[in-house]
């Protein structure tokens, strides 16, 4: 059977009735069979597109080929040529936007599972350690200050250890990972895999700092003060938003970050093992459509929800959401109150959530988003019954770290301006990537940012400004 003809290996999955009420992994991936013969699906192309569609250009049709032909420590080690953190990258890229979106295959078909074999190739390594890391050059003695991580600090941390730098990384909670530990629930990305992927960096050489708050513990100029060479930002965009509507300070409306940092970081959902107070739900809305309101909504059916909506005021064709995300969701029995916004919150008389008013929606013409803007239906007006509301509609900057180093150049909505090709700042030394350039975005796109800015930094290094 020719590649072409070959169908698509599907990813074993735990029961939607099972999973809804726990937080193990939902995917439970590829036995070595399964993943050889999704791999024997590549049609090896002489110009992969799959690569120009992925931010840190792996070698996507030479991993594959490696896995199609058993050489599995082979697979690993030429990922890791690009990418140092393919176990995360494999369950959290929006690879059907990116590397699968580009596939030759997908044009007639369905495209090579690349990031299920992304994932294989670095599951199969973890449980066997059969490959070596790339060795480092020769050390430098520049020293680097990675503010912050999460995965786009990561990339610039390992890219720059492995060029001979000194790398020190600070991270302000007591756990590395950034959005990938307290943002991203353990049923999607499993605290342990991002843990295994931060050790390989410090088995490097890369230094990890914990509870260090750049910009109240330390600040940026006090770090060259103290002898780095050069700083990166990386703190993300975690400022929460609200629709500023009345109602939003009853009690059970609260931002998704606090939700998610609660159940994922301060490990609510190992509860009763960790008693972490959250605010449980019988009936809980969750306001948004992207993966954060997905990763909100299923989190709390897990913690023991009767019944959660998600309110979006776009369709399902619009929702920002990973299809898989939306799909898992849905299978899951969440109730999607689509083409719905939000007017104000209604509460009783202790001053606690009880109903949200919303109003019907049509989508009109399209807006700066390249999506159609919603409008709303007169006399459409009606209440959904909850009470705890999520809202996660997006967030800001971060404005700690900024606000305490003046002369360095933001944009009007707080944003750190950076050179999207470099990642230079206007401050001399300072280099950003990530959402807290570009506002919240993928995984995947904050480590091109931060190899790019790693390759700009190495440069800095070298040669001078």
């Amino acid at each position: 059977m020719s590649a072409t003809q070959t169908p698509r290996q599907a990813m074993p999955e735990q029961e939607p009735a099972v999973r809804a009420r726990n937080f193990e992994e939902v995917p439970l991936g590829y036995t070595p069979e399964m993943a050889m013969a999704e791999a024997g699906r590549c049609l090896q192309c002489k110009k992969p597109a799959c690569v120009q569609g992925c931010p840190v250009n792996i070698d996507i049709p030479g991993f594959i080929k490696h896995i199609a032909e058993g050489e599995l420590d082979k697979a690993i080690g030429k990922i890791w040529e690009r990418n140092l953190l393919p176990a995360i990258c494999g369950r959290v890229c929006p690879q059907e936007s990116q590397c699968e979106g580009n596939c030759l295959l997908g044009r007639k078909g369905e495209p090579v599972a690349i990031g299920n074999l992304e994932r294989f190739a670095a599951d199969w390594e973890r449980e066997h350690h059969a490959c070596v890391l790339p060795s480092s050059d020769d050390a430098t003695g520049k020293k680097v200050a990675v503010i912050g991580s999460g995965p786009s600090s990561l990339t610039v941390a390992s890219d720059l250890v492995l060029k001979g730098h000194g790398v020190t990384l600070f991270e302000a909670f007591h756990k590395p990972g950034g959005v990938l530990v307290y943002g991203i629930p353990e049923f999607r990305l499993p605290k342990d895999i991002v843990a295994a992927e931060v050790a390989c960096l410090e088995s490097q050489g890369v230094k990890l700092e914990s509870d260090v708050v750049v910009g109240r513990t330390v600040t940026v100029d006090e770090l060259f003060e103290q002898g780095f060479d050069a700083v990166y930002l990386g703190v993300g965009a975690g400022l929460p938003k609200f629709m500023k509507i009345p109602g939003e300070n009853l009690v059970g409306v609260l931002s998704a970050n606090e939700y998610l940092t609660r159940a994922n970081l301060m490990k609510a959902y190992l509860f009763p093992e960790v008693d972490t107070p959250i605010p449980r739900g019988r009936r809980v809305a969750v306001l948004g459509g992207g993966n954060v309101a997905m990763d909100s909504a299923r989190t709390a059916m897990r913690m023991g929800a009767e019944a959660v909506s998600l309110i979006y005021r776009r369709s399902r064709d619009e929702m920002p959401a990973r299809k898989a995300e939306i799909h898992h969701a849905e299978e899951e029995g969440l109730h999607f109150e689509l083409l719905t916004n939000p007017v104000r919150y209604v509460g009783d008389d202790q001053g606690r959530l009880r109903a949200i008013e919303c109003v019907r929606m049509e989508l009109g013409e399209v807006d700066a988003s390249g999506r159609r803007r919603p409008v709303a239906v007169p006399g459409s007006e009606f209440t959904v019954e909850c009470d705890l509301a999520i809202v996660a509609i997006g967030s800001g900057a971060n404005p700690l770290l900024p606000g305490s180093t003046p002369d360095l150049p933001l944009n009007k909505w707080g944003y750190v301006i950076a050179d999207s090709n470099t990642g230079k700042t206007g401050k001399k030394g300072v280099w950003s990537g990530g959402d807290i350039v570009t506002g919240a975005a993928t995984v995947i796109l904050a480590m091109g940012a931060g190899r790019k800015a790693a390759d700009s930094i190495h440069e800095y290094l070298t040669w001078g400004w």
